[in-house]
């Protein structure tokens, strides 16, 4: 198996754990396999009873040695049994599902030890990580950026671990006071937060700003846990398949995935899947009010917002204006054309986004809706509320209000959907109480592995929107200054 960048004209081939520890492409691109895997009737149905009898860590197993040729696949068993495991996940069944009501269902991605869904990937990252560099014998210093959960699952999962330090960039002021304790009251040595004067596209366009910087980048090995690194979705993709096997009976059934999303990244593992042959209907893409995806399916503009245009919100993870995995989706849906798509995200974006005039018109939009399955819906901070309130009441179930967006999201397109819809968990409520509280009068209970976490100290540092600076802190950071 062999991956390609999206912007690379040149056809550089490259393996998985060379991409693994690079994150982003040297042109700016995101990498991709060359082609997807294809799943057979056989070999789901093989897996159906795998998962049955030997669980979620198995099944990753298999389907990591889908795309990556160069572990050998012993290790690869044993990396997703460190990974996927007890008490790491509260769950022996790693993603349990379970119905909220009839065709509604809810995979419950939250089991993990910063009890978001990141952990899914970002326990097999570090992993990952720990393992290819003791194999080269090499150190990496990962720069990422977070909304709220991604942060805190990358340094829970990479915090102790030889030859890597952690660098998380976070929009100063934007995350809930849980979130906020979680990251910033870690002190390990290997473990450094930067509160940063922005939103979250500030910070993500700083990491790709130092990314973009080659020397940089090679002299102090920095790498990516951000869903820019294709292994996050490569993860993300086997909750998918798990997922689909519980809840079916047999491959003739399709079901749908309702997709809390900012980013781009959730929703385009669960594309991968169904480009890989998985019985998957419609995948739903679920925004909050910073609706830029809502937008583009809708109406096939995508529209970055500026920093000023950026709400901050009660689902804050979803703040998000700038969709970095949605070049990935679009690279395939312009039929990988490396300097188109180099153009549009590269360029265009840039420039304030495109419309389909600019990739291809109505025929290509027609494919990413039809073909490649995507609709979507926004939510308010009403219906958040209403949704939380509602899913309690009926069923006694509590959700985060991002889960909420997903709910509300199954149910308003649920009338154009004909097959069963998984929602996917994205956090436990205890992460966004005061929303919870406005919702059901009472504040969601506390697991008893986060007791006492709001009263840690905090260990985090101050900086400006600044790409230069953010660089000065990494070098005297490593350096010892």
């Amino acid at each position: 198996m062999d991956y390609i960048s999206t912007r690379d004209t040149a056809g550089t081939t490259y393996k998985f754990t060379d991409i693994l520890l690079t994150g982003l492409s040297p042109d700016g691109g995101l990498f991709l396999p060359v082609e997807y895997p294809q799943l057979s009737p056989e070999q789901l149905d093989s897996w159906r009873t795998l998962l049955a009898e030997r669980g979620y860590a198995a099944l990753a197993a298999e389907v990591l040695k889908l795309f990556i040729d160069d572990i050998p696949h012993a290790d690869i068993e044993a990396i997703t049994a460190r990974a996927y495991r007890t008490p790491v996940f509260n769950d022996a069944a790693i993603v349990p599902v379970t119905k909220l009501e009839d065709d509604l269902w809810l995979a419950h991605l939250s089991e993990g030890p910063t009890a978001a869904f990141k952990d899914m990937a970002m326990q097999l990252l570090g992993e990952l990580f720990e393992y290819e560099l003791g194999r080269r014998g090499r150190h990496l210093n990962i720069l990422g950026a977070t909304s709220g959960d991604t942060g805190s699952s990358a340094e829970y999962a990479m915090r102790g671990r030889d030859n890597i330090r952690v660098f998380m960039l976070t929009p100063a002021g934007r995350m809930t006071p849980f979130q906020q304790a979680q990251m910033f009251g870690l002190d390990d040595p290997n473990i450094f937060n930067i509160a940063l004067d922005g939103v979250f596209d500030d910070c993500q366009d700083v990491v790709k700003a130092v990314n973009g910087d080659a020397d940089f980048k090679a002299k102090y090995a920095i790498g990516a846990v951000n869903s820019i690194n294709w292994a996050r979705l490569l993860a993300q993709t086997v909750y998918y398949i798990s997922t689909y096997l519980r809840v079916t009976e047999s491959n003739s059934q399709k079901v749908s995935f309702s997709v809390p999303t900012g980013n781009f990244g959730d929703v385009c593992a669960g594309y991968i899947t169904k480009r890989m042959g998985l019985p998957v209907d419609r995948l739903i893409v679920a925004t909050n009010e910073n609706d830029v995806l809502d937008e583009f399916f809708r109406t096939g503009q995508y529209r970055p917002r500026s920093a000023a245009e950026t709400q901050a919100t009660s689902s804050p993870s979803m703040d998000i204006s700038k969709a970095s995995n949605f070049e990935r989706m679009m690279f395939d849906a312009v039929g990988r054309d490396a300097a188109l798509t180099g153009e549009l995200f590269g360029t265009k974006v840039n420039d304030g986004g495109f419309d389909a005039e600019d990739f291809g018109g109505a025929d290509v939009l027609d494919r990413i809706r039809d073909a490649f399955g995507f609709c979507s819906s926004s939510s308010t901070h009403a219906d958040r509320v209403a949704t939380i309130r509602e899913v309690h009441e009926r069923s006694g179930v509590l959700i985060d209000p991002h889960t909420a967006d997903g709910v509300h999201a199954a149910r308003a397109v649920s009338g154009d959907v004909n097959t069963p819809i998984v929602v996917l968990e994205t956090a436990l409520p205890v992460k966004f109480a005061e929303t919870i509280v406005e919702a059901t009068g009472t504040q969601p209970e506390v697991p008893e592995r986060f007791r006492g976490i709001m009263d840690q100290p905090r260990h985090v540092t101050e900086l400006p929107n600044d790409a230069d600076a953010v660089k000065a802190f990494i070098q005297d950071s490593i350096e010892g200054k």
